[in-house]
């Protein structure tokens, strides 16, 4: 008989959708989600009654009820789900980020992430996750990292090609990038932590990040990891000269819509990840591998399944093609299958199986706290106009 693992979400917008319909297609675990909790009580009962779960009035009232937290509720409010859940001795699953700088205490609108100064930001950051770190530790839970990027088929591939192969990766480059995001919580530093380099840029990051882990593993018996980083951002929409055509979303109150990190890595290997919110035409992700005996592009989204046409937008009205379009007529690039395309299926596969095994999953705790380290390490190059900063590993 499957093991059954009962599953609480925390959070009911777009990613608790993905991530439910994604745990509804495990299989050899039974992933029984119970229920959702989230701040505002009519999103909770209106995602509860939509997909056939109870609506928990808060997070604490949901933890005797479940095995494990999925926590997808914005940035800001990451920290507080996993120590409840840690205290619980409950099973952790975290979106990505993992956590971040939210601003002072008391930091009310006026505030701005971008003029804030960014090394106590980076210095606030790196004990946050030493705390979140040493209490998972200890405590002894499962924790995934939900980098849906680490997942994808073609990374996964990848990652066969280089584990098999013995190759060593000599640069990589990877993007994430579409025309702004749709979340509320988006574009505002005290709730999501950051701009494109956060929201997005984390992607690509964290796929090139696990590679290394992963040729690390295969040829010298541990992880390779980063060591330094370079970076500059930028607020495209927000020139003096930005014609705004009514394409792409502007109204971010304090962050940077376009960026770009250069990763230096412990064996002098390097990769660059490009993020931005002003790419029309849906998502633009991929990974790139060069490595000295093949060469790699992996397509995460589109990943090149389906193209359709259709001359009139109305008929396509209620079929979704691929996220962040602005239009369905003409060509379209579909998704005929996102959630296996861009790995969330398998995502939630290898954190089930692994929760129910006591395993360790491919995208754990490590990766997460390396790609934040990174993140914020790359804020404070940008203040310093490029400047390499040094990566501080936990």
């Amino acid at each position: 008989m499957a093991q059954r693992v009962r599953v609480g979400l925390v959070g009911a917008g777009f990613a608790a959708t993905f991530h439910l319909e994604s745990l509804r297609r495990v299989y050899g675990v039974e992933a029984d989600v119970v229920g959702v909790t989230s701040l505002r009580k009519s999103s909770r009962e209106s995602f509860a009654r939509r997909h056939g779960l109870k609506a928990f009035p808060s997070l604490d009232a949901m933890l005797d009820a479940v095995d494990m937290l999925d926590i997808v509720s914005p940035p800001y409010a990451h920290e507080e789900g996993i120590l409840k859940a840690v205290a619980a001795g409950k099973s952790v699953l975290c979106e990505k980020p993992l956590t971040g700088f939210f601003g002072p205490p008391g930091a009310g609108k006026s505030w701005r992430g971008d003029q804030a100064p960014k090394k106590p930001m980076l210095r606030e950051t790196l004990r946050r996750m030493e705390r979140l770190a040493k209490v998972v530790r200890d405590a002894g839970v499962f924790f995934g990292y939900a980098e849906n990027y680490v997942y994808a088929p073609s990374v996964q591939k990848e990652r066969e090609i280089v584990e098999k192969s013995g190759a060593q990766i000599l640069r990589m480059i990877g993007e994430e990038s579409h025309n702004g995001s749709a979340s509320n919580a988006y574009g505002i530093w005290r709730l999501a932590g950051g701009g494109s380099l956060m929201g997005k840029g984390c992607h690509p990051l964290s796929g090139m990040l696990y590679m290394k882990q992963v040729e690390g593993r295969a040829r010298l018996g541990r992880p390779i990891r980063p060591a330094a980083v370079s970076a500059r951002t930028h607020q495209l929409t927000r020139l003096p000269d930005y014609q705004d055509a009514g394409f792409i979303r502007t109204d971010y109150h304090d962050i940077e819509d376009y960026g770009i990190m250069h990763v230096v890595f412990e064996d002098g290997t390097v990769c660059d990840t490009l993020t931005s919110e002003v790419v029309l035409g849906g998502l633009f992700d991929y990974l790139e591998v060069f490595a000295n005996n093949h060469r790699t592009r992996c397509h995460i989204s589109p990943a090149g399944l389906m193209d359709t046409y259709n001359p009139k937008n109305a008929q396509f009205k209620d079929i979704y093609l691929l996220e962040k379009t602005s239009t369905k007529e003409g060509w379209t690039p579909a998704a005929a299958d996102e959630h296996f395309t861009v790995g969330y299926i398998a995502e939630m596969q290898d954190f089930l199986t692994c929760a129910a095994s006591g395993q360790q999953p491919q995208a754990g705790l490590e990766l997460a706290l390396d790609t934040i380290a990174v993140i914020y390490a790359a804020y404070l190059s940008d203040e310093k106009k490029g400047a390499e900063v040094p990566v501080r590993l936990l």
